[in-house]
């Protein structure tokens, strides 16, 4: 069978279903390229709704993200029958949300975060390569992007209190 003929995993979601509109990033994992990048750019307007509640509210919010996550990945990559599908990204959505905990006022701070983030999504440095290849499910989808959010958010607030960037 030719690639040409090969049926595409992502026929088999609907933007229709809310689970595969959730997983599909609002539809921005649909991009023919960079579905990743797309993704976390989906995430920006949900953070710009959300940057001005209070501290527990962001963090319960965006625990409630990552939670959910770990049942919509799942249940998208099962109706797919792909793990980790390039366009499923609700991890990266959940990813810039933890990046962006406590960030300070500014757009540059938006660009620092989202740079971070991506960085850590691809370079994928130790545990979260491993954790990427080792750990399955929609637990397995996350857990690498939460980690690179983490990692991405030590960067934002090092650089934020050490002063080089005003």
């Amino acid at each position: 069978m030719s690639t040409l003929n090969k049926p595409n995993p992502i026929d088999k979601l609907s933007l229709k279903n809310p689970i595969h509109f959730l997983a599909l990033g609002f539809g921005s994992g649909l991009a023919p390229k960079a579905p990743g990048t797309f993704g976390t750019l989906a995430a920006l307007p949900l953070f710009y709704l959300m940057m001005d509640l209070p501290l527990i509210g962001y963090l319960a919010i965006t625990a409630l993200v990552c939670g959910a996550g770990v049942y919509i990945c799942d249940r998208a990559s099962k109706d797919m029958g792909v793990h980790d599908h390039g366009a499923i990204v609700w991890d990266e959505i959940a990813g810039l949300l933890i990046t962006f905990i406590l960030l300070p006022s500014g757009w540059i701070w938006w660009l620092i975060g989202f740079a971070l983030f991506r960085l850590f999504d691809i370079v994928k440095p130790w545990p979260i390569r491993w954790l990427d290849a080792k750990v399955h499910g929609g637990f397995g989808i996350m857990v690498d992007d939460i980690i690179a959010g983490f990692f991405a958010l030590a960067c934002v607030q090092a650089l934020a209190y050490s002063g080089w960037i005003g």
